[in-house]
Order: C-alpha cells, then sequence, then structure tokens
C-alpha cells in the first residue's frame, strides 16, 4: 500500500527537486554571500551559545563536567527541535501557499509535503553537520554511539510529516489551526526538556513529561551527544505509536479531502 502511494511521487521526483531547489535560490536571491549564510547563521549560533553557556555563565548540567556540556546539549535540543518546528509549521501552510498550482497542474499532491520535508532536512543537515565539525574539532565527538541518530531522526521525521499533513489538511477548512498551532508550538517547546535538564524538575511534574511525545526523544538525543549513552529504545515507543499514528491520519485526511481542498482553495 505504501509502495503504491509512493510510487506517483517516485515518479514526479524531478518535480520534487526543482521546488527544493528553487526554494533554496530563491531564499538568498539579492544578497551578496548568497547560500553562504546557510553555514554564516548557524555557525554564528554555535559560537554565541559556545561562548555565553560555557566561557560567561559558566553554565553546567546535573552529573556532567563538561565545559561544554550545556552549549552541546542545548544546541543538540534546538537543532532538532528547529528541524521538527520547520516541517509541522510550513506543512500547516503548503496547500495554502501552493493554491494556483493544485488548481492548475495535475501533479500527486503528496509531492509537496515531500517538498517541505527535503527542504527541512536539507537545512538541518548543513547546520547539524556544523555541529558535528564543532563536536570533533573540540574533541567532545561521541563516537559510534553517533550513529544512534539516524534511528532517531527518521522517527522524528515520520512524527513531524504526519502532523504536519493533518495540519495542512485542517488548516485549508479551519485556518484558525494555524494561529493556533503557532501559539501551541511555543508552550511545547517550553514543556519539552531542551533548555533545560528534567532533572530539575519537582518530582509531581516529571510524570506529567511522559504525555510529551518529544520529551524522551530529547532526553535521547542528547543523551547520545552529551553523554555518549546509547538510547533507551523502549522510552521512544510512544512517540514511535503517536508517529504511526499521525501519518495513518494524516494520509485519510489528505486522501478523502483533497478534492474538497481544490475546490476550497
Amino acid at each position: 500500500m505504501m509502495l503504491a502511494i509512493l510510487r506517483p511521487v517516485w515518479n514526479y521526483r524531478g518535480f520534487v527537486f526543482g521546488s527544493v531547489k528553487r526554494e533554496f535560490q530563491t531564499k538568498y536571491r539579492n544578497s551578496l554571500l548568497g547560500a553562504a549564510w546557510n553555514i554564516i547563521n548557524p555557525l554564528a549560533m554555535i559560537l554565541v551559545y559556545t561562548v555565553i553557556f560555557s566561557q560567561v555563565m559558566r553554565a553546567r548540567l546535573p552529573g556532567v563536567e563538561n565545559t561544554f556540556g550545556y552549549s552541546i546539549y542545548l544546541c543538540a535540543g534546538v537543532l532538532t527541535w528547529g528541524l521538527f518546528t520547520e516541517i509541522t509549521t510550513r506543512s500547516q501552510n503548503m496547500f495554502l501557499d501552493n493554491a494556483n498550482l493544485l488548481k492548475k497542474m495535475n501533479f500527486p499532491r503528496l509531492c509537496l509535503p515531500v517538498a517541505v520535508v527535503a527542504n527541512g532536512v536539507l537545512n538541518f543537515l548543513i547546520v547539524f553537520g556544523l555541529f558535528s565539525v564543532f563536536l570533533i574539532v573540540s574533541g567532545n565527538f561521541p563516537g559510534l554511539v553517533f550513529s544512534a541518530l539516524i534511528p532517531l531522526l527518521a522517527l522524528l521525521l515520520v512524527f513531524s510529516t504526519g502532523l504536519g499533513m493533518v495540519l495542512g489538511v485542517l488548516n485549508v477548512f479551519f485556518r484558525d489551526v494555524g494561529h493556533f498551532f503557532g501559539i501551541f508550538i511555543t508552550f511545547w517547546f517550553w514543556l519539552t526538556p531542551i533548555v533545560y535538564s528534567p532533572e530539575i524538575l519537582p518530582e509531581k511534574v516529571r510524570p506529567l513529561m511522559a504525555l510529551n511525545p518529544m520529551g524522551n526523544f530529547m532526553v535521547a538525543v542528547q543523551g547520545v551527544l552529551v553523554r555518549g549513552e546509547w538510547p533507551r529504545w523502549s522510552s521512544l515507543t510512544y512517540l514511535a505509536a503517536c508517529a504511526i499514528a499521525m501519518c495513518l491520519l494524516g494520509l485519510h485526511l489528505f486522501r478523502s479531502r483533497v478534492a474538497e481542498m481544490v475546490d476550497e482553495l
């Protein structure tokens, strides 16, 4: 079934690649440094986090003596959350932003979410590649355990894509969805252990973190990059279940409402 759904997208892979290339070029059009900003911006962020938190504020993580421990912790969380945020927030408007394209051209509509995910992954790989170089240069590269990020990020992409599909379809019919999610994701960020360690939370609050599918995911990613620990895979079953549920719901909404969406647009 999945192959039948993805085969038309593969047949239109040139359309997807063209969309990704066009957006990448448009983003830096009329700028003197062009695509170099893709390196300058994340490099500046990494340097600021490193200098401010490790040298100025002397921030430390519980149980981590490494000078750069908190800086790595923060970068790991912010970068992976950035991938999640980019895919979901852009997906909620992907059908609205491409309304004219949907009305005038006949192509697999699933190409649009695929293009959004591809753009997000491309931007993330550039930023995270620089971060990985920083880990190597500073002597904080975790070694073989770094490979655990591949299944972790794959799981994040499935969850982000599924949630983005749901938001994208609903936002066509109920425009309040986009506004609400913009507020909701801000609260979601602060309810996820990205800038703080879950160990500092009161005992009464910690069980509530289990309701957040991104909570244990962040703990796993930061554990890999900060402590060099393999993820506790069983703790990610909730996120995996949410990812599958969102993908199934997103595909159901898309396939059942795709004709109505074009009329609504």
